[in-house]
């Protein structure tokens, strides 16, 4: 159905949700392109006040992309807990922005409220947000996993530890991943990015990965971010895999341009349930997300970028995902052109994410074309730990050899959680001290734990 709102002399109308949607995105390049994006400054403002009259109930009765067409609308309409969207029910968008900012909603009423949400819901309530609600938001949300420790705790930060390398140098891999351990790096996961997707290669590195947690007995999990059917075809072959991986998006082409399907996800899930090899928790997937990533495929179907995002998120949580991580500015400029657009883009995602009930990590990141620089990565960095992220990257000089982009690095991950108080997961920080990483004063130890020496030794 249209929508409309006057603004001044003019009165502003809109096709139908999903164009409202669009007119009242903050701006970004994606959205331009697509030629979604609103034409002018006002035609913004005047949609987003007709967004904030909208009844919450609307998304349960108009799909931006129809019911019968798209596999992640059913998800979303058939998954939808309406016990729980009960207490917020009769509020407006706007008025669930001023409910989300006040005293009343608490971290463990949105936990509660969570299920009841859907991911256009979400994304509306964003598009009225500035960048302090969605601090402010996000911080009241906590959402813990656990596999072999614990992660999203108050007060924690954890990090996943990148060790990657552009031909999968056994060796290479080894001394960035020691590099990271002995910054405290880890916890969150220890994860490669491998060059290629052949089966043979990829069972090495989980090997590999396998054979160090177990050697040194390290509190974390390890994942190749291969293809979900490559790790499917690792585990039938009985190779140690502890986090199955898949990229994914918010709409059914767009994980079809992954590769994969609802079904798909649900055979590797219950194929890694099966394994059971988390002694503390059974959250055993690992998503990553990306605004831009549908409409990069011709696969958004009109929607506007960061809507179409949080819809990924529905696909992530059927799942129960030990991680999710949204990839803010790898896709590159056509997206999200600049600094300010990734840091609301990250801030946005991170927020949205926590509401539905997701353990949200952030790849702080940037691509070398994009008018972005390592400050405007500082700025996000430092809002999405006090906006209570629950991982960040860690990779050496914050520039992955492999990949080809730019993000955090270890000490920057460092730097965060002792400029904001934060700690690692417990488990890990209790290893950090007794392997004698970390000294007493909660540091890297100037002094190479003995350990590790021998590690180091076979590595050079």
């Amino acid at each position: 159905m249209p929508y409309a709102h006057a603004f001044g002399a003019t009165r502003h109308r809109f096709a139908d949700l999903k164009d409202l949607l669009a007119k009242a995105t903050p701006l970004r390049s994606g959205d331009v392109l697509a030629g979604l994006a609103a034409e002018t400054a006002e035609q913004r403002v005047a949609a987003q006040y007709a967004l904030a009259e909208l009844p919450l109930a609307t998304f349960l009765n108009e799909a931006v992309i129809p019911y019968e067409d798209d596999e992640v609308t059913r998800l979303i309409l058939d998954s939808h807990d309406a016990a729980a969207f009960a207490p917020v029910a009769h509020l407006t968008v706007g008025d669930f922005r001023d409910w989300l900012l006040s005293a009343q909603a608490d971290a463990g009423t949105l936990a509660a409220l969570a299920p009841g949400l859907t991911p256009e819901m979400v994304a509306a309530v964003s598009k009225l947000m500035r960048v302090q609600d969605l601090i402010v938001v996000a911080r009241k949300c906590r959402v813990v996993t656990r596999f072999r420790n614990t992660i999203g705790l108050p007060g924690r930060l954890s990090t996943r530890l990148q060790p990657n390398h552009p031909t999968d140098d056994a060796a290479g891999i080894a001394a960035t991943l020691l590099d990271g351990l002995l910054y405290g790096s880890g916890d969150a996961v220890i994860g490669i990015n491998p060059a290629t997707d052949n089966l043979t290669q990829v069972t090495g590195l989980l090997h590999l990965l396998d054979a160090v947690i177990h050697e040194y007995r390290i509190p974390t999990q390890a994942c190749v971010l291969t293809h979900v059917t490559t790790t499917l075809a690792a585990i039938g072959r009985g190779v140690p895999v502890d986090l199955v991986f898949q990229s994914i998006a918010g709409t059914e082409a767009a994980n079809a341009g992954f590769g994969v399907t609802l079904a798909l996800l649900d055979e590797a899930h219950q194929a890694a349930l099966a394994l059971q090899r988390g002694p503390l928790g059974d959250h055993v997937m690992y998503f990553e997300t990306g605004q831009g990533s549908a409409l990069s495929a011709g696969a958004h179907h009109g929607v506007d970028q960061q809507t179409c995002e949080v819809r990924a998120y529905a696909v992530a949580r059927r799942f129960r995902p030990l991680l999710v991580n949204t990839v803010v500015g790898f896709i590159g400029p056509e997206y999200l052109y600049d600094g300010k657009q990734i840091l609301r883009a990250g801030l946005e995602d991170h927020c949205c994410g926590k509401l539905l009930g997701l353990p949200m990590g952030c790849d702080v990141c940037y691509t070398n074309h994009a008018e972005a620089d390592q400050d405007d990565m500082d700025a996000l960095l430092t809002l999405l730990g006090t906006a209570g992220v629950t991982y960040v990257m860690g990779i050496p000089g914050a520039d992955d050899i492999m990949l080809n982009y730019q993000t955090t690095s270890f000490h920057d991950a460092l730097a965060l959680r002792a400029t904001l108080g934060l700690r690692p997961a417990p488990e890990f920080e209790d290893w950090l001290y007794a392997s004698g990483v970390f000294g007493a004063d909660g540091r890297p130890a100037e002094a190479l734990p003995a350990t590790f020496a021998a590690a180091l030794a076979r590595i050079g």
